[in-house]
């Protein structure tokens, strides 16, 4: 006689698995990073002056990974790094 199977019961996330991802990346746009008072301080610390450029308006709504190869190398991966590091911290 076959007995019925069940699925295994679905269980709540714990503490004890992983962590969310971050809630900010190099792929949230910049205006949603200047938007966000934590995320304003990282972008303020690593690209100084970036809301006062001319072109500042047709960039703000694409990520700083989508606008590097636009950036005449002025965006490096160093300097990406360091921002994504920074973000990563914000919870």
């Amino acid at each position: 006689m076959a007995s019925a199977q069940t699925a295994p019961a679905q269980t709540a996330p714990t503490a004890a698995q992983p962590a969310a991802a971050a809630k900010f990346s190099l792929d949230t746009a910049i205006q949603d990073l200047y938007a966000d008072k934590d995320a304003k301080a990282v972008m303020d610390k690593h690209l100084p002056g970036l809301t006062a450029l001319p072109q500042y308006e047709m960039i703000k709504a694409i990520s700083l990974r989508q606008l590097q190869p636009y950036s005449d190398g002025k965006l490096t991966d160093a300097m990406l790094a360091g921002v994504d590091a920074d973000l990563a911290k914000i919870k």
